[in-house]
């Protein structure tokens, strides 16, 4: 098995200046230790109270239900194993207040003021969607909240100043990077890209025609389509028409089943389909069946990946922790979530406060490496430290194939035609 970036996270950890299970005291002191012992927090102990948006119900609820699971993998473990957060030497409970916000901008506002105003909460965990975050940012930048989000991948969340909202995420215009080269490797030259009308799927889509340019391939057709589509036909008619080599889609997971069921209806048949966001979510195999063969997606993580931590162990253990939890395996949206909690808790430890300057201070200067991948963030508040995976659906298993220090399974190229399967 070939290992993920192995010397890049040596290096990140052993240059590391930034140390959270302890504080380093000055003149050469020894390190003083948490104040939190391990296992259950005390029931009486102060709280952190921490508030989110999530999408429960609406076009965005699966991708919301993994979001909201990986949140409370991190609540069950740090209130239940790891003794609680150490807030300047006095141990907190964490709470996590949150509502369903229906996959809805406005229902967002509504309920981030309702989280700031009314629950008083000191900090925000982010919703669902580059949309989503954007609307729920501007209440928390606005009212000076610190928001730690992994769900919002567009570069427009980071492009507006704002200086309290930090992303853990790889942002959208890398997402299909590692996918177009190795298709570029595999003899693809050409190219079409359809893609939702929403700021994430822009982002990818920009990205996306960006890397082909640079490797000299040609993009036959550009097309966007409604937000909940529900009939892409004629987009995949005149797809058909141009034979392709390669389909980039950009878009949520039932975009992603969409797309594969117009497809295989219309007999468009490209040598592969690259998905943003659907194929690396286990739900997505079993919903779709044979028909997810050969498909490939971009991945922020994935449980054989080469990351570790000491909070939360690896990858696997991280996918093994996650499916006692809720029967299923983990999709990267419910492990990137699980990070952003981390992350957040991790600088408030450090920052010893729960003021909004001083986590802000703190998440400015960190950089650590975790299950989910290496985190730094510059001063947009991106994540510029982790690269992206493309992964391929191969007999029914989620592998990553790209990039070539990731890849655990070698690419099937091209895929059979639907009339050959």
């Amino acid at each position: 098995m070939k290992r993920f970036l192995t010397l890049l996270v040596v290096l990140l950890v052993f240059v590391s200046v930034f140390s959270f299970n302890t504080t380093v005291a000055q003149d050469g002191d020894e390190e003083e230790e948490r104040a939190c012992e391990m296992g259950p927090v005390a029931e009486d102990a102060p709280v952190v109270k921490i508030g989110a948006a999530v999408s429960q119900t609406g076009n965005l609820a699966r991708e919301g239900t993994d979001m909201l699971n990986g949140y409370l993998l991190w609540l069950d473990w740090v209130n239940n194993e790891y003794g609680g957060i150490d807030v300047g030497g006095e141990c907190h409970r964490a709470e996590l207040i949150y509502y369903d916000d229906e996959s809805d901008s406005d229902t967002v506002v509504l309920l981030t003021e309702r989280l700031i105003f009314e629950d008083e909460v000191d900090v925000i965990l982010g919703p669902y969607s580059s949309g989503l975050t954007q609307v729920a940012s501007q209440i928390t930048e606005r009212e000076d909240i610190i928001m730690v989000q992994g769900n919002g991948a567009s570069e427009s969340i980071f492009e507006r100043g704002f200086i309290n909202v930090f992303g853990v995420l790889t942002p959208a215009t890398l997402y299909t990077r590692s996918g177009i080269e190795l298709a570029y490797e595999m003899g693809a030259r050409t190219a079409v890209i359809a893609y939702e009308d929403a700021a994430f799927a822009a982002s990818v889509a920009e990205g996306a025609q960006m890397w082909m340019e640079e490797l000299g391939m040609e993009v036959l057709a550009v097309e966007t389509y409604p937000v909940e589509p529900t009939d892409l036909t004629a987009i995949f008619t005149n797809f058909r028409e141009l034979e392709p080599d390669l389909f980039v889609g950009g878009g949520h997971f039932n975009d992603a089943v969409i797309f594969i069921q117009t497809a295989r209806e219309l007999g468009f048949s490209p040598d592969a389909f690259l998905i943003t966001v659907g194929p690396s979510n286990p739900t997505y195999v079993e919903e779709m069946g044979e028909d997810s063969e050969y498909v490939w997606g971009a991945s922020q993580w994935e449980s054989s990946m080469d990351w570790e931590d000491e909070w939360l162990g690896t990858a696997a253990d991280y996918a093994e922790r996650y499916e006692e939890m809720f029967d299923i395996a983990p999709s990267y949206q419910a492990a990137e979530s699980t990070a952003a909690a981390l992350v957040l808790h991790l600088a408030i430890e450090e920052a010893g406060s729960l003021e909004t300057e001083a986590i802000r201070d703190t998440l400015n200067e960190m950089s650590i490496t975790t299950f989910y991948g290496p985190i730094e963030f510059d001063e947009t508040g991106k994540n510029i430290a982790k690269p992206m995976a493309t992964i391929q659906i191969q007999d029914g298993e989620i592998l990553v194939i790209a990039p070539e220090e990731a890849a655990v399974a070698d690419v099937i190229w091209p895929a059979p035609p639907w009339d050959e399967r």
